[in-house]
């Protein structure tokens, strides 16, 4: 496989930027080399994110999408490794373990401080950088702006919750990270479709890029959208795309993304 660019960018015209910062299965061969066996299937990937959210360039959505895993660097943790959950068990920056709590890397294959540091540079700093300029330019042009950040997790993992996660985790830093209003629009189109159960700021509050780029006051309002993959997918190896269990999700993820775009056109 030939070295991919650090991520993939759609640009748009509408106040919405959507952020998929763990789409990627990208790892470098000579990290891949030092992986465990279970690591190398890259598991913990939010698989098909581009394809389940089709909807969302023919709304004229921007779309940034990281093509590397997040086992060699998590676009969606802050650069000084700062846990987003204290007291609470986490994976990190360049993470050593999966969500099932099994080593990623081979024993004493770990990557070192100058390590992570060059990922960090290399990969996570770009696509940061693409995010802010995405975010000033619809700005710019808009005034308001909405950055959706695009998550899957699978509905079962004792790691991180105990029982089944509900389909639809809605994270906004308790609220710090976007207008009231633009959350409960959403939550009530999730609770109007009545397929899915749905929740805000349960488990999933937000990571790194929400909490770190919704400014309300400035006019960029930020949220998180955790989905369970048996909503779409199947959630064990070979973790695959599942069609008509997406379709009858799709039609409401266009209606979060057009509420979305309703809120961010108000005056």
């Amino acid at each position: 496989m030939s070295t991919p660019a650090v991520f993939d960018f759609y640009p748009g015209t509408a106040p919405l930027l959507i952020s998929m910062p763990h789409a990627g299965t990208y790892v470098p061969p000579d990290v891949a080399a030092r992986f465990t066996a279970t690591a190398r299937q890259v598991p913990d990937t939010d698989w098909h994110l581009p394809r389940l959210y089709a909807c969302a360039r023919e709304l004229g959505a921007s779309v940034l999408v990281a093509n590397y895993s997040r086992f060699v660097v998590d676009q969606n943790r802050p650069p000084d490794n700062t846990s987003l959950y204290p007291g609470q068990s986490v994976t990190g920056l360049c993470p050593l373990d999966t969500f099932g709590d099994e080593p990623i890397y081979l024993p004493g294959q770990e990557p070192q401080e100058q390590e992570v540091a060059e990922r960090r540079d290399a990969i996570w700093r770009p696509y940061h950088q693409q995010l802010e300029q995405e975010l000033a330019r619809l700005s710019a042009m808009h005034g308001r702006v909405v950055l959706w950040d695009a998550h899957s997790i699978r509905s079962v993992v004792p790691r991180f919750f105990q029982g089944t996660l509900p389909d639809l985790n809605f994270g906004t830093a308790d609220g710090a990270s976007c207008d009231p209003a633009l959350s409960a629009r959403l939550m009530a189109a999730a609770q109007a479709d009545g397929r899915y159960t749905s929740v805000l700021n349960g488990r999933f509050k937000g990571g790194y890029i929400t909490r770190n780029y919704g400014r309300p006051a400035h006019g960029v309002h930020a949220v998180q959208l955790e989905m369970a993959q048996c909503c779409y997918m199947q959630e064990h190896w070979p973790f695959d795309y599942q069609d008509e269990v997406a379709r009858r999700v799709q039609p409401l993820i266009e209606t979060l993304l057009r509420e979305a775009l309703a809120f961010a056109a108000q005056p």
